[in-house]
Order: structure tokens, then sequence, then C-alpha cells
């Protein structure tokens, strides 16, 4: 856990920086030590977070569309190569080579997310249960104890459903409108993904019922863990759940997967406003390709010079052989059709000597 810390005390440092900065904002207009203060506090790092991540997020959803774009070239090579695996491997990786797709780019934005969130609850559950976590939050530790008795509707933001015992009480109201709202959203967004930007055939099959199952089991998470996350925590959920599903809204609006009902509401938007869904598509797809991968002259200028600047070892094959003629087609008086065979086309004795040099110094030369 030492060592744990250790890596993660920069994010720590960022995430109590954030919110003793926000919580400083906020104290000129409201009273530092309301839950209100503290609420907005918690909503604008959220906010601060996840705007910072869009980056990683449009990357992620970059790499999946060109994963969903190469998907029928891939079918159909492993159709063709379905007995070879080897094979179907080789050729697979050529194609996300010329196409610039690479298959774990759509996973690294998720691996990198998790850090920042995982430091940003740390820091929101210490402050809440009274520990401090982060540089500033430690040099300010009158914080914790405002944070810790700051009170929302009557509900202190440090208290848990669990702790309440489950009893009548402001933390009850409070605690359970988040739990409910946390699994709503979180369903709504799954759900939004699933009927919205999905291809039909990517809903059937054992991965299609997995992903229902998910649809499911997620937000059942919420309810259960729910219970036991300090109302600060849960804030922090609830605004990052929002965020989530506006944003994912958008981007299925305005740039849907290809060949689902949200791409099909998009072709026919396009459409109403005299623009041309293909063209609109072919621009994207090209804008893709130039910056996943580079051009031969910016990848290798060398092998660019060499190829412009090579020249022919031997002359072309036109002007050492004769040209063919075309078979002739005729009738004869009976109207029965005769067919020539193919001769040299004849030459000039002029023709003949000007040639005969020619190729008695090529072979000479090799």
């Amino acid at each position: 856990m030492g060592f744990l810390n250790l890596i993660m005390y920069p994010i720590y440092w960022a995430m109590s920086g954030i919110i003793v900065g926000f919580h400083w904002l906020y104290s000129q207009l409201l009273d530092p030590n309301s839950g209100w203060t503290w609420t907005l506090s918690i909503v604008s790092l959220t906010v601060v977070i996840r705007t910072l991540m869009i980056p990683l997020f449009v990357r992620q959803i970059n790499s999946s569309r060109k994963m969903q774009l190469v998907a029928p070239k891939a079918k159909a090579l492993q159709e063709k190569y379905g007995q070879d695996r080897e094979r179907y491997g080789q050729e697979v990786m050529k194609l996300y080579q010329e196409e610039g797709v690479n298959p774990a780019a759509s996973c690294l934005p998720i691996v990198l997310q998790m850090p920042i969130f995982i430091g940003l609850f740390t820091v929101l559950n210490n402050a809440s249960r009274g520990t401090a976590t982060g540089y500033w939050l430690e040099q300010n530790t009158d914080l914790i104890a405002s944070l810790q008795n700051a009170q929302i509707f009557g509900a202190p933001i440090s208290a848990t459903l669990a702790s309440s015992g489950f009893h009548l009480s402001p933390v009850l109201f409070v605690a359970g409108f988040l739990i409910i709202a946390m699994t709503v959203t979180l369903f709504m967004t799954q759900l939004q993904l699933m009927r919205k930007n999905m291809p039909p055939e990517a809903l059937e099959g054992p991965l299609a019922q997995q992903q229902k199952m998910m649809l499911y089991l997620f937000p059942a998470i919420y309810l259960f863990t729910g219970v036991s996350f300090p109302i600060g925590v849960m804030i922090y959920w609830f605004a990052s759940n929002l965020w989530t599903l506006a944003q994912q809204y958008i981007l299925i609006h305005n740039n849907p997967s290809p060949n689902t009902p949200a791409f099909i509401d998009w072709q026919e938007r396009m459409r109403a406003k005299g623009k041309d869904p293909d063209e609109i598509i072919r621009k994207r797809t090209a804008a893709m390709r130039r910056t996943a991968r580079p051009t031969p002259a910016a990848s290798d200028p060398t092998k660019v010079a060499r190829q412009g600047t090579s020249t022919p070892t031997s002359a072309p094959a036109s002007e050492t052989k004769p040209t063919q003629s075309k078979a002739s087609q005729s009738r004869d008086a009976d109207g029965r059709q005769r067919i020539a065979r193919q001769q040299p086309n004849r030459q000039t004795r002029a023709n003949r000597k000007q040639a005969r040099p020619r190729q008695t110094g090529d072979s000479q030369e090799e």
C-alpha cells in the first residue's frame, strides 16, 4: 500500500488542490462550512476532471469507430482463411496496418482513466471519513472538519446510509435519492448505447447476451454498494454519470456508428439539411486515416527520393520487340468467317538495322 500511495501521490496532490481551490472560490459567496459550498466544489472537481479526459474519450471513440469500419473486411478474411489461423492473423494485422487501426488503442484510454477515478474517489472518501489525503488537504486540516460537518437538506455529507441505520432521517432520503439517481443514469447510458449506437449483428450471439446482462448487473451493483458510500462520494458519482450520459448523447447524435439506428436518423437529418451524408463520412474517414497513418514521404523520405530518381536499367520491351498484330477477321464469298493467323508486324530494313545494334549493346552490358 505504501508503494501504491507513492505512485498515486501526484494524483492525490492534484485532486486535493482542485477541490481546495474551488472551496476557496465558492467561499467568497457562500458559507465556507455550508454543505452546498462543498457540493459545488465536488461537482466542479468532477467537471474539471472529465473535461481534461475528453481527449482520451475522443481517442477511445475513434479507435472503436475504426474497428467497426474494418470489421466487414476482417470478417471476410476470417471466412477466407478460417482454417488457417496463422495466415488469418497475418492478414488481419496487415489490414490493421493498412487502415491505421490499433486494437489496443481503444483500451488504453480506459486504463489511463482508472488511476484518476481511484485517486478522486480516495480523496473524497477519506475526507468524508476524517482523513486528509493529498498535500493541499493535509496543509488545511480545518477543511476536513468543515467537510465532515457540512450538511445538505439536513444530511451530513460524510454520512452513509449504512451508518444511519436505515431509519427515517434526512440521510435516508438524500442517500436513497442519490443511489437511485446513480443507478438510473448508468442504466440509461448503457441502454442508449445498445439501442441507438450498436449494429443489429452486435445484438446477437453470446457476446450480446453478456452485454445485456451487464446492462442490469452494473446498476444493481450501485444499489448494493451505494449504502456504504458517503454522500459526498455519491455526489461525485452522480455528477460523473450525468456527464457521461450527456457526452454520449452528443456523440451518438452527431457522429453515430455506421449501420446503427442512430446512424439512419443522422442520415435523414443530413439529407433534410441538404447535405450528403456519404460525402461527410468519406471526409471523416480520410481525416482519421491521415491522423493515424503517416504519408510515405513523412515515414521514409529517403526511400521516396530513391524511387523518384531511379532510372530503368534496360529499354522497354516495346522498343526491342516487334509488336504483334491482332488476329484479323474476314468473311469469304459464302459468308463464312475466316480468321487469319497472327503474324509479326513487318518492319522496314532501316528499322531492323537501327534496332539490331541496340540489342547487341544491351547484351554486352548485361
